[in-house]
């Protein structure tokens, strides 16, 4: 299959139609062992091994013991290959839910799959957003975090509203999460001894009377102990499905 087998439309950028194997192959050369995947993947170990910032297509070449100016035979540019660095780094989808299953479980379980490879993968959170999901294995994220919604009364437009709210969150609390443990490794602070010092020093800066609100958490040890991000985390999606729930049940009456 070719770009020439796509419906006419608006053009495909080149990055897409290799991630969708619709680019043509090129010549062979004196490096026959050399493709797109390839690159992608060893761009992917050196992000895992060293984060996105020791990514270019230099370092990259040299993981695989090739030219520089080779690499753009088959990926033209830093942008192509992060678009494709994302595809690769999400992986496959989570698998459907159990028929079962309702809903919310779907997109409970749907949300934690993205949640995981968040965590293990955090470079991912630093690659810009500069566009909606396009490439094979984001859409089949998508499918699958739809397919959730197929037996509740939700127009397909908040279905997808609710993806982009769910998503949102699980990118919002990674990338909190990810910052405070980089903080905290500065800092030479254990992450989970962050907390209980920040309320020590809090509970010497301020008022009571300037800040009421904030000495009652303090006095009620809130932010004295170590908050489990996972906890954290449990606590703020099932806010959100509340609120899902909540606009379901509207739109079934």
């Amino acid at each position: 299959m070719t770009a020439k087998d796509v419906d006419s439309g608006p053009a495909i950028p080149p990055a897409v139609e290799s991630a969708w194997g619709l680019r043509e192959r090129p010549p062979r050369g004196p490096r026959p062992g050399l493709n797109a995947p390839a690159i992608v993947e060893a761009a992917v170990r050196v992000a895992d091994a060293d984060g996105l910032a020791a990514v270019s297509m230099s370092r990259v070449a040299k993981e695989l013991g090739a030219a520089t100016m080779a690499l753009y035979r088959h990926i033209a540019s830093k942008d192509d290959l992060l678009l494709l660095m994302v595809d690769l780094g999400y992986g496959p989808s989570p698998e459907p839910a159990a028929p079962e299953h309702d809903w919310r479980a779907g997109l409970t379980r749907w949300a934690w799959a993205e949640h995981a490879v968040l965590r293990r993968r955090p470079w991912l959170l630093h690659v810009p957003i500069t566009g909606p999901p396009i490439t094979p294995r984001q859409l089949g994220w998508l499918e699958a975090g739809l397919r959730c919604l197929d037996d509740t009364p939700l127009p397909e437009g908040e279905k997808m509203s609710v993806l982009l709210l769910i998503t949102g969150y699980v990118r919002n609390e990674a990338t909190l999460t990810n910052q405070i443990a980089e903080g905290s490794r500065a800092a030479g602070v254990e992450p989970d001894e962050m907390m209980p010092a920040y309320g020590q020093m809090v509970g010497r800066l301020i008022d009571p009377a300037r800040f009421p609100a904030l000495h009652r958490v303090l006095r009620s040890g809130a932010l004295g102990q170590s908050d489990d991000p996972e906890d954290e985390f449990a606590f703020g999606l099932d806010r959100i499905l509340d609120g899902i729930e909540a606009l379901i049940r509207r739109r079934a009456a």
